[in-house]
């Protein structure tokens, strides 16, 4: 049966929980602006403190591991539309990965109200999933200061970006810094980042439909980049390789090909070839992440398997991940040239960002984002608080004086943004 998109109108906290919607651009959420102003009880804390903690809080102790958004998104709903952002939501296509199949995934758009069909030029953006477990927050004093310690899984990657982001925005809204300007910034956050990038980019292949069309000039995109605007970021592929031998008894193994160790020789040879670098990202990296074979000690393995993931560090963008398999091929197959089969996803190359911006300190990453995912010919900036190296792990946790940082560089990046 073909779903067709079925336009819902949302008002305060209604929730988009368990519905048989379709997916698609939605009607938007429109509500009377209200004050979120907040006294510090801190005399050096920044206005927002309270409310930034507030907000990160309320994001992070929400599970929202990627295919099981749905809560967290409909808590920005209600967030956003009680401070006067004009709230439209892009419902995914149902997935049947989804741990509650029956709650609908979406992509929340939001920009400063009233305008309900906004032109924006600047497009802020990170995502609201998680990878797996669910870690509950926590903080390491019951006093706030710049070193407060928050954790909690998502308290970085990337709920970190998600609340500086908003703070900043709604800062720059209360102080008058983008008066008659205020519908040239939208706020997106997407779903499913942590898996396939679905939510971005499904909204890649929508902004088109909506009224009128976006017409991004630039985006603004959150990670976890130790507060450091990213010059570019590895591009990424994968495989899954297959080696058929024959099986035959372990005393005789003249008789008998092992899939097994022709395997593990073609992964030797891969880990030890260049397959690709460059001076600005250094070398392309093979993670051999899953290895199996055989049936028995005593039997000579007939089938093996690997799953690989590769970071690439050469271009071009489009198609510098095909690149990569395919040298990748070549060297196995220089090992047997029967034996391996091949079922590579060819991802892309590295991906630059612009990273000439007066102010901030710049650097390279080697994991993926969402930056690739949303096509265009915008200027591209990646920026986020918080460490990659703790994110994804039992230790995930960021500095207050970190988010409060990202505040002001977010503010930054966005009147550069407008400006340029």
């Amino acid at each position: 049966m073909k779903l067709s998109s079925l336009p819902v109108l949302l008002f305060g906290t209604s929730r988009a929980l368990g519905f048989g919607f379709g997916f698609g651009l939605q009607n938007p959420i429109v509500v009377t602006k209200a004050s979120t102003s907040t006294a510090s009880s801190i005399d050096t804390a920044p206005s927002y403190r309270d409310e930034l903690v507030s907000l990160h809080k309320s994001l992070v102790e929400i599970p929202s591991i990627s295919n099981d958004e749905n809560e967290v998104g409909n808590f920005l709903v209600d967030y956003l539309t009680t401070r006067g952002f004009v709230v439209q939501l892009e419902f995914l296509p149902p997935s049947t990965n989804t741990s509650e199949p029956t709650k609908p995934r979406f992509n929340v758009v939001a920009w400063p109200g009233p305008d309900t069909h906004p032109s924006p030029k600047v497009l802020v953006t990170s995502h609201i999933d998680t990878v797996p477990p669910f870690i509950a927050y926590s903080q390491n004093s019951t006093s706030l200061d710049a070193d407060t310690v928050i954790a909690g899984r998502g308290s970085v990657d990337a709920k970190a970006s998600v609340a500086a982001q908003i703070v900043a925005l709604q800062d720059l809204l209360d102080s008058g810094r983008i008066a008659g300007a205020e519908d040239s910034v939208m706020l997106l956050y997407v779903v499913g980042e942590e898996t396939q990038g679905d939510g971005m980019r499904f909204f890649s292949d929508t902004k088109g439909k909506m009224d009128p069309p976006l017409d991004i000039q630039a985006a603004i995109f959150g990670e976890p980049t130790e507060g450091r605007l990213v010059c570019g970021h590895k591009g990424i592929f994968g495989c899954d390789i297959t080696v058929t031998g024959r099986a035959g008894h372990s005393g005789y193994p003249s008789l008998g090909k092992s899939a097994n160790e022709v395997l593990m020789r073609g992964m030797v040879r891969v880990l030890d070839t260049d397959l690709g670098s460059s001076e600005e990202f250094g070398n392309t990296t093979i993670n051999v992440g899953l290895i199996e074979g055989g049936v028995a000690a005593n039997v000579i393995p007939e089938k093996a398997t690997a799953r690989i993931a590769g970071r690439v560090a050469i271009g071009p963008e489009s198609d510098g991940g095909e690149i990569v398999a395919e040298r990748l091929k070549e060297v196995l197959l220089g090992v047997d040239e029967e034996a391996f089969a091949f079922d590579c996803k060819y991802g892309y190359g590295v991906v630059k960002c612009d990273c000439d911006v007066e102010g901030f300190e710049t650097t390279t990453v080697n994991y993926g984002t969402d930056v690739h995912n949303l096509e265009g010919n915008h200027t591209r900036y990646l920026y986020g608080p918080g460490t990659i190296f703790v994110a994804h792990g039992p230790d995930e946790a960021i500095k207050l004086g970190d988010m409060e940082q990202a505040v002001e560089d977010y503010k930054k990046l966005i009147l550069h943004a407008l400006e340029s």
